[in-house]
Formats: structure tokens, C-alpha cells, sequence
């Protein structure tokens, strides 16, 4: 039997990407400095907030916003969460799934292919372990 990795604990965003279907990146979630968090308990609640950190956007661009939190499940490969509470109305009560692999000591979230301009994107985020103990 696989041990299922430890995925409880505070994890802070370190890179981001969206690619095409053919590999090529075509933007950065969150910005050119994306910041985020995210904190799992090992009672199954997490809560996760990213953010455009840059402190001042070029004119007319949109600051990327995203947080939500929920009870969430972990299989080893696939994180369910349930929102409850969430800055995007949309999200609530309707279950994030994000596939998971770990690179080195590094959690990659993959959510499901979204589009952009028309073209169907996959997003990763890439997450580090801050500390083993949820906030």
C-alpha cells in the first residue's frame, strides 16, 4: 500500500503558470509577483487566498483575486474541496477539484482546464511547505 503524502500543514505560492495544449505558456495566474497561501488542518478544513502582489498594476489591468475555504478531501492524487466561503459567489457550494503531484518538496495543484481567448488552458500552481502546522 502507497503511503499518501502529507499535504496538512501552510504552503505559500511559488510560481504559476497556463499553458496552451501544446506546452506553450500563454499567462501568469496572479501576475508577474503572484502571492498566496494555502492552509490545511489535518481535520480536513483548508482555506486558500492568492493575490496580483504587485504593488502597482499597469493602467486599466485587473487585480487577480482568488480565495475560498471548505472542508476538503485528499486520495493522494485528487484534493476535493466543498466551499463554504468564498470572495467569488460562483465557487460556493460547488466542489474544487484540483489534481495533485509532488515534485521534490514542492505540491503542484492542477484545476481543471479552463479557456482562454477560446483556446482550452491548463493551469498549475506550484506550492512550498512554510510550515507542518496549519494556521
Amino acid at each position: 500500500m502507497v503511503a499518501i503524502p502529507d499535504i496538512v500543514g501552510v504552503w505559500k505560492l511559488v510560481a504559476a503558470t497556463t499553458t496552451d495544449p501544446g506546452g506553450a505558456q500563454v499567462a501568469v495566474p496572479y501576475g508577474p509577483r503572484g502571492m498566496g497561501i494555502v492552509s490545511l488542518t489535518s481535520d480536513g478544513r483548508m482555506m486558500a487566498v492568492l493575490v496580483d502582489g504587485r504593488s502597482k498594476l499597469p493602467d486599466g489591468a485587473k487585480r487577480d483575486y482568488s480565495s475560498y475555504c471548505g472542508n476538503y478531501t485528499f486520495d493522494g492524487s485528487t484534493l476535493v474541496t466543498n466551499v463554504d466561503a468564498t470572495a467569488n459567489p460562483e465557487r460556493l457550494s460547488v466542489p474544487q477539484v484540483r489534481k495533485v503531484r509532488f515534485q521534490d518538496e514542492r505540491m503542484i495543484l492542477q484545476p481543471p482546464a479552463g479557456e482562454l481567448n477560446g483556446v482550452k488552458v491548463m493551469r498549475e500552481l506550484t506550492w512550498e511547505k512554510i510550515s507542518p502546522v496549519s494556521l
